[in-house]
């Protein structure tokens, strides 16, 4: 029983050289990257790097591991196979750039960066360098179930999709703190789902705190389906269904609750749902943590084979390029084509 309450194996593949990892940051997120790191049988916590002395060491004795207050002598010491990289959401562009700079295949918290030119300057950096983005929503299991009937044709054409996220807020000093740092994944979701978004247009408030904290977004796919995102920061992650996704086809829908908590799926004209919920035992499954274990051990799986990583950092590049379309539709009032690269459009 994998994963389960009962289980006492540690998760990893067996019989293979552990992989030497480090973790850039010592906040609450980068708990989780320390903690998954420890808990496989196939890779080793090598060093955690943080900006306070204090702090960097009680998360390092904390995993039984090594802490370091600079990058560069992070890597001097222990060089890693693998740099995971958990800042605070605006300050990921120059520990970043250090990274890529010094050729260390990397694994990168959303958002990739706030400023489009930032991001371009990090692709470039990378070239041929493993650099993943850790867009971990995609790999919740209601998720993966919704995106296996769509590919099955359960659901039929897809007509429309709806995303809906919010919670307490975030504040930063960037006045879309919201879009950028949390809706990124709303935008990740539904191309991954629903294919290229190829316009948007949208409407801001600013009515609570100052900050455009509620954003409303219509979307045109390139398939021809239309959708909306609605993304808060003037809600409650106490509520149920703070997110939710509904793909609606011509035979059928799927709903997507909480991320991880369960998925519905329905057919045209029949009055049963089909509902999907982890079971008593299944605590993987329904735990929004692990929905980061699952991503990483497809990287690992990536990194080993010599393979580009499962989400690649561009996925990050394009949520921000979409980020700021949605910025140029509240400013401008008008439509935003928003073609992906290659597109031809």
């Amino acid at each position: 029983m994998a994963g389960s309450a009962l289980s006492i194996e540690r998760p990893g593949e067996r019989g293979v050289e552990p992989l030497r990892i480090a973790v850039v940051g010592t906040g609450g997120w980068g708990a989780q990257h320390a903690r998954v790191v420890t808990e496989r049988v196939d890779i080793e916590l090598v060093g955690v790097v943080g900006r306070d002395p204090s702090r960097t060491a009680a998360r390092a004795a904390a995993y039984g591991t090594r802490g370091y207050t600079s990058i560069g002598g992070m890597l001097e010491a222990e060089h890693p196979d693998l740099v995971m990289v958990s800042l605070p959401n605006e300050e990921h562009f120059a520990p970043t750039l250090e990274l890529l700079r010094a050729g260390v295949p990397l694994l990168v918290e959303k958002p990739l960066v706030f400023d489009l030119a930032e991001a371009d300057a990090l692709l470039e950096a990378a070239g041929d360098t493993f650099f993943g983005i850790n867009f971990n929503h995609r790999y919740a299991e209601p998720v993966q179930r919704a995106r296996a009937a769509l590919r099955a044709g359960e659901l039929g054409d897809l007509v429309f999709a709806t995303w809906r996220f919010g919670g307490e807020a975030n504040r930063g000093p960037s006045p879309h703190a919201n879009l950028i740092e949390t809706q990124c994944h709303g935008f990740d979701m539904l191309e991954h789902l629903c294919g290229p978004i190829a316009s948007v247009a949208a409407q801001m408030t600013s009515m609570t705190y100052g900050a455009f904290s509620t954003v409303a977004i219509a979307l045109e796919f390139a398939s021809g389906a239309v959708g909306t995102m609605l993304g808060s920061y003037d809600s409650s992650y106490a509520y149920p269904d703070t997110q939710r996704v509904e793909l609606n086809g011509t035979a059928g829908r799927a709903v997507i609750h909480d991320t991880v908590r369960s998925l519905t799926l329905q057919s045209v004209g029949d009055e049963t749902e089909r509902v999907w919920r982890a079971g008593y035992f299944d605590d993987e499954a329904r735990s929004f943590e692990r929905t980061f274990d699952r991503h990483l051990d497809a990287v690992l799986t990536a990194l080993r084979a010599g393979s580009p990583p499962p989400v690649p950092a561009s996925a990050g590049r394009r949520a921000l390029e979409l980020a700021h379309a949605v910025i140029r539709s509240h400013e401008t009032g008008a439509r935003v084509p928003t073609p992906p690269a290659g597109s031809g459009a």
